[in-house]
């Protein structure tokens, strides 16, 4: 592992935690999900290889991925404050630092239980929930399960550029790429559980 990736003082970081809920799903039941999104050891040997690629540009990419967010109001209206109506920039810095974090933690392909836990986390962090309790903010209540879900496509489709410049062949950035999808599908099913009745999940 990386030492110099590991986060400090992040606010709102804390994988390993207390107060991080505890996932519904087990470890079997997750590697039953990797296996329904065709996500194998070889893909994640290939996030692992896009860790160098990304580690100095995930703040980049956060930033191109706000710009994508700021291009339509149904989705930038969820990092405005309801009592202003105007952008709560102490929020959005703060998603913003967890945001580039995640790129990190995705590149390392780390399946243990806090990983599989902080997933939960993440959805639960999207959902009413527990939306905006981690930054105290005043921003919307929830996040809809159609935007979650619709965005993760948003994530994946800009990467290219960014994983070129680890100087890998067309091949190998297609590979990182592939299991870049497919990680997000992984992950995005996670953070869906909490929009999903009991025992529909």
């Amino acid at each position: 592992m990386n030492n110099e990736s590991q986060p400090t003082l992040l606010p709102g970081y804390n994988p390993g935690s207390p107060e991080v809920a505890c996932s519904p799903i087990s470890l079997d039941e997750l590697e039953q999900i990797k296996a329904s999104a065709y996500f194998n050891d070889e893909d994640a040997s290939f996030l692992r290889l896009s860790y160098d690629v990304l580690k100095d540009q995930a703040e980049e990419l956060v930033k191109a991925w706000r710009a994508i967010i700021a291009q339509h109001p149904h989705l930038s209206v969820y990092s405005k404050d309801l009592r202003t109506g105007e952008t709560d920039n102490e929020y959005s810095e703060g998603v913003g630092r967890r945001f580039a974090q995640w790129v990190l933690d995705t590149a390392r392909a780390e399946y243990d239980q806090k990983w599989l836990d902080y997933q939960y986390e993440i959805g639960l962090r999207h959902h009413r929930t527990k939306k905006n309790q981690t930054d105290r903010a005043h921003t919307a209540p929830h996040i809809r399960a159609r935007d979650l879900i619709a965005f993760s496509a948003a994530i994946v489709v800009p990467m290219r550029p960014y994983l070129e410049k680890g100087g890998h062949s067309p091949e190998m950035v297609n590979r990182m790429l592939d299991a870049w999808w497919k990680s997000m599908i992984l992950q995005v099913t996670l953070w869906s559980q909490p929009y999903v009745n009991p025992g529909d999940f």
